[in-house]
């Protein structure tokens, strides 16, 4: 069975035809995730197809995305604790002409905004995509406020999916994670209303003042350190790979609820100490429902609040590996039907790097069918084993295809590599397949 009739095996359009054709349509994308619709559909046939399927009135983009979250839930219920990610990011389709755009961050752009919840576990994993969100902003009229509804809702209406997702499965512990964007009061009683049935962690952007007077960020800062952690942090945003030494301080406070009362929370707080000259200190402010007795139970909130870039790499493959803001369609119903296509093959592309990588001997016909690993062994002109191969062995091959140079020093292969070289392994297995049938018919 494919991954796609795996990850799509509860889809209900009302009709079986479009059912099928909604895993047919995920397995062409997935197969060359860059390419356009017309790219990766192969004929005009397959490719009017597509189109017919999304813009046909019972596909959505909540009934694909449903699916795909009940195939999470069952690798969710696996887990002790697994973190829910939440973001925000701008898709731009300025010039394209698309009905149902907004402006993005200058009033002259186009585009849509789109919010996931993006689960892993603490180890990384990506478990899949539970709820989305996207949204056009309203266009301003003069000096008048922008129209619409606050965009903060967003993170509190994600946070109440989370806690019902947590109330279904009570053996997996939940939890909120979310930047700066997340620290909003609304949030955090909107937890406390739901009786913390999901824990949050968000990075904290506002030095509050606390009832009894001074400021949250100077009162846990005047306190004992818990002790001190190293780690590595990847280069990103012009900032080169290095080892951070961080001190950290956590204290249980209560802040003003702006409902006459007072909210508890924890904060805490991760101070880089000799930070290289030139390089701005790491330091990560953080509020949560949960206590920190000690050091353990801070270093694991640390772990989980750093597991975040787990979202931003899903956002990257989304970009530049799917290529979603190259779509080319008729208005914003049937691009969020795309979309949704999308975020599942996205979120395929980094579960295969991550369990390369905590799982290498994992047998690959787990993932992977015979006829695609077998295809790695090919290309790469290496004998095809007798017995299934390693998932790691399998992934290094494929990613070879896609530029990795597999070189003692070169670690494990990223997620570019992995979406470029199964572009090739998919057209390499349609051929055979073809051959194939050719010789028996």
């Amino acid at each position: 069975m494919s991954w796609a009739r795996d990850e799509f095996g509860t889809i209900e359009l009302g009709d079986q035809r479009l059912n099928k054709r909604a895993v047919l349509l995920a397995e062409r994308l997935a197969q060359q995730p860059g390419a356009s619709i017309p790219g990766a559909c192969g004929n005009w046939a397959e490719t009017a197809a597509a189109y017919r399927f999304l813009s046909h009135d019972q596909v959505g983009w909540e009934e694909i995305l449903t699916a795909h979250a009940q195939a999470s839930q069952a690798r969710i219920r696996e887990h002790a604790v697994v973190l829910c990610l939440q973001d925000t990011t701008e898709l731009d389709y300025n010039g394209q002409a698309m009905s149902g755009l907004g402006p993005l961050s200058y009033e002259a752009q186009r585009g849509l905004y789109l919010h996931p919840t993006y689960v892993v576990s603490p180890e990384r994993e990506p478990l899949g995509v539970t709820n989305a969100w996207t949204w056009a902003r309203e266009f301003k009229k003069g000096d008048a406020p922008r129209g619409g509804l606050l965009e903060s809702v967003r993170w509190v209406e994600s946070y109440e999916r989370i806690a019902e997702q947590a109330r279904a499965l009570p053996g997996t512990r939940h939890v909120c994670v979310g930047d700066r964007e997340s620290d909003i009061l609304a949030l955090l009683l909107k937890a406390r209303e739901l009786e913390h049935a999901a824990d949050y962690l968000v990075r904290c952007q506002h030095n509050r003042v606390l009832p009894e007077g001074g400021t949250l960020w100077e009162q846990v800062m005047a306190g004992v350190p818990l002790g001190r952690v190293r780690f590595e942090i990847p280069a990103g945003r012009g900032r080169k790979a290095r080892t951070v030494e961080q001190e950290l301080r956590a204290e249980r406070v209560s802040l003003p609820d702006r409902q006459g009362g007072t909210l508890e929370v924890t904060c805490l707080i991760a101070t880089e100490i000799q930070a290289p000259a030139g390089s701005p200190p790491v330091c990560w402010r953080l509020l949560t429902n949960r206590t920190v007795p000690g050091l353990e139970e801070a270093v694991e909130l640390l772990d989980w609040y750093r597991a975040r870039w787990e979202i931003e790499l899903f956002f990257l493959v989304l970009k530049e590996g799917c290529r979603v803001e190259r779509l080319q369609l008729a208005d914003t119903r049937r691009l969020q039907s795309a979309l949704a296509l999308y975020m599942v093959i996205a979120w395929r592309i980094n579960r295969l790097m991550r369990l390369g990588r905590s799982l290498p001997d994992l047998p690959a016909d787990m993932v992977f069918e015979a006829d695609e690993w077998r295809a790695a062994f090919i290309l790469n002109k290496k004998p095809i084993p007798k017995t299934v191969p390693a998932l790691n062995t399998v992934l290094r091959l494929i990613a070879q295809r896609g530029g990795f140079l597999a070189r003692r020093h070169d670690g494990e292969p990223g997620a570019k590599t992995i979406w470029l070289g199964l572009q090739q392994v998919a057209v390499f297995v349609e051929g055979m397949r073809h051959a194939r049938q050719m010789d028996q018919g």
